[in-house]
């Protein structure tokens, strides 16, 4: 992977995780607030999707080496 395509990844993943912890962030305080149980469930669907892109671009940026 070219440096500057490695960068823009990271990048990427960065963004991925801050949306990640916004996601946890809103989740827990529709729990606390007593939100619908429906949309407590799609954010946290939606959360576990941006997960799996997250898990997808970390595939990305390590090798997979076998020692």
């Amino acid at each position: 992977m070219a440096d500057q395509d490695q960068a823009e990844t990271r990048l990427t993943l960065a963004r991925l995780r801050q949306e990640h912890e916004d996601y946890d962030a809103a989740i827990n305080a529709m729990i606390k607030t007593g939100c619908d149980a429906l949309r407590v469930q799609r954010m946290k669907k939606k959360k576990l999707a941006i997960k799996d892109k997250m898990s997808q671009i970390e595939d990305q940026i390590i090798p997979d080496i076998i020692a």
